[in-house]
């Protein structure tokens, strides 16, 4: 069984070292996204000819797509220093105060999870991404004073997985708005081969084509399986790799060869099963399947819309017509009849 699912689990420390170990180092070695990648390289190289900070970027789209990996090869592109923060951390103004004051000339100051920022730290974040400039406020009431201290000319990369909770305002400030896509299945079969590489793991195309499948068009998780595989054929063959070791893994994981895992198959068959399939709310539906909303809607819904198993309406989560089919689970009624 697989501890909460391969897919929304937060990764651990070892993990992220993991991950940052198989991450590339130049654009030409990210694989796929041609048209941001392309995008980014227009930017990068005009600003390297005016010798100036590169616009504000913010980089949108599902999660474990490579927006930290693109922010720090922005940085690499440019040749500048990079700062990395994230927006729960930065509670207070004085938070970002501290980081901005020891911002460098042209660095990139990456912000993760941009949409979680606080309205008083998100109002402060304005005029030092348009004015290059922090407004602090020294004492209170009648007496408070505002000092504007200025900040070197920077780059501001944000990241976030919801595009839509982000401000107007905030969203104006930046000049290059990019989405970042799933990846096809034969982009993550390269990028399972170039890690497999640096790992000096052995890998034929037929079972790096097998890792990608149930990838759900993301790297992340491509990486994650890719190291599973790794184990269970050091331990159950010697180290041999092939598509059928990867196969009886992935089977062992309860990894499908749709890519869906335990929690997938838990949301599906609460809204098949408990709720007659649909329509329920998402609140209740966290509440059924004891997950957390934001992680359902964010992570494993919008798989599950692309495979045609759930459809969103303004009553609620609705299954389909393949659902039923797929998951094997009978039709007791209608979603939404009163019979």
């Amino acid at each position: 069984m697989i501890e909460r699912g391969l897919v929304g689990s937060e990764a651990h420390d070892e993990e992220r070292l993991f991950e940052a170990s198989l991450r590339p180092r130049s654009l030409d070695d990210f694989t796929g996204q041609t048209k941001l990648k392309e995008n980014l390289r227009i930017a990068i190289a005009a600003a390297r000819m005016r010798d100036e900070a590169m616009d504000h970027v913010l980089l949108y789209g599902p999660p474990g797509l490579g927006k930290t990996t693109l922010a720090t090869l922005v940085a690499n592109e440019l040749g500048v220093a990079f700062e990395q923060t994230a927006a729960p951390v930065l509670q207070k103004k004085l938070d970002l105060t501290g980081l901005l004051s020891n911002i460098r000339a042209k660095q990139v100051f990456f912000i993760d999870e941009i949409h979680r920022l606080s309205p008083d730290v998100e109002e402060m974040l304005y005029s030092a991404l348009e004015d290059f400039r922090v407004d602090i406020i020294v004492g209170a009431g009648p007496g408070a004073r505002t000092h504007s201290l200025p900040v070197p000319k920077f780059t501001a990369v944000g990241a976030t997985t919801r595009l839509g909770n982000i401000s107007a305002p905030l969203r104006g400030r930046f000049g290059l708005m990019l989405r970042l896509d799933v990846y096809e299945p034969q982009e993550l079969a390269g990028i399972v081969r170039r890690s497999a590489k640096i790992l000096n793991v052995p890998m034929d195309t037929p079972t790096s084509e097998e890792i990608a499948r149930r990838s759900r068009g993301t790297p992340r998780i491509a990486n994650r399986l890719l190291r599973r595989v790794r184990d269970y054929a050091q331990v159950k063959a010697n180290g041999t790799m092939s598509e059928q070791i990867a196969v009886d893994a992935l089977n062992l994981l309860e990894v499908d060869p749709l890519g869906l895992d335990e929690v997938d198959r838990r949301i599906m068959l609460a809204i098949l099963v408990k709720f007659d399939g649909g329509p329920v709310g998402l609140n209740t539906l966290s509440s059924a399947v004891d997950e957390e909303s934001g992680t359902i809607e964010d992570v494993y819904e919008p798989y599950l819309i692309q495979q045609g198993f759930l459809d969103r309406t303004p009553r609620g989560r609705i299954a389909t017509e393949r659902a039923y089919d797929y998951f094997k689970v009978s039709r007791r009624r209608v979603p939404g009849s009163l019979f």
